[in-house]
């Protein structure tokens, strides 16, 4: 009988790329193809990353335009639906190994929308990146409202 030995094999050190403004990110060096196959990634999956990591950021209110949010109000009240949908007010395009995202985001007054685009920016790359290993060429914001507390309250006032 020979003596078997187990190797554990340690994955690489993600390489230290950087990024604009002189930071430092940590790059995935998993391929998504390889020669032992492809990987791929839905559109839905990403779109749902990109939501949760928006919604991290500190004064980042809500997501999706008007019309949106009305229609996610709606089924939120209904008996049985999945509840609060993660990725509504976000729009993905996914390649082989890129994604572009765009986001539709309601902040709450008194942040700055040039600093909380910066987080939301951040915040989405190195999520994407980090759970799919693809890399995020674009992160476009549109900021479409601003969450003001006393306009809540006097809304609900009215109804």
């Amino acid at each position: 009988m020979s003596a078997m030995t187990t190797e554990k094999k340690i994955a690489p050190k993600a390489p230290e790329v950087p990024k604009h403004g002189g930071e430092v990110s940590r790059r995935g060096t998993t391929e998504l193809v390889t020669s032992r196959g492809r990987t791929s990634i839905a559109d839905a999956a990403v779109r749902k990353i990109a939501g949760v990591a928006t919604r991290e950021v500190e004064g980042v209110h809500n997501l999706g335009t008007g019309g949106a949010r009305a229609v996610g109000a709606l089924r939120q009240r209904i008996p049985g639906s999945s509840g609060r949908n993660v990725a509504q007010g976000v729009g993905v395009e996914v390649g082989e190994r890129q994604a572009a995202i765009d986001l539709d985001v309601i902040v709450d007054y008194g942040v700055s929308i040039v600093g909380i685009a910066q987080a939301i920016r951040g915040n989405v790359v190195s999520s994407v990146e980090g759970m799919t290993g693809l890399e995020v060429t674009e992160v476009n914001i549109a900021v479409d409202d601003i969450h003001i507390p006393e306009e809540e309250a006097e809304k609900t006032r009215v109804e």
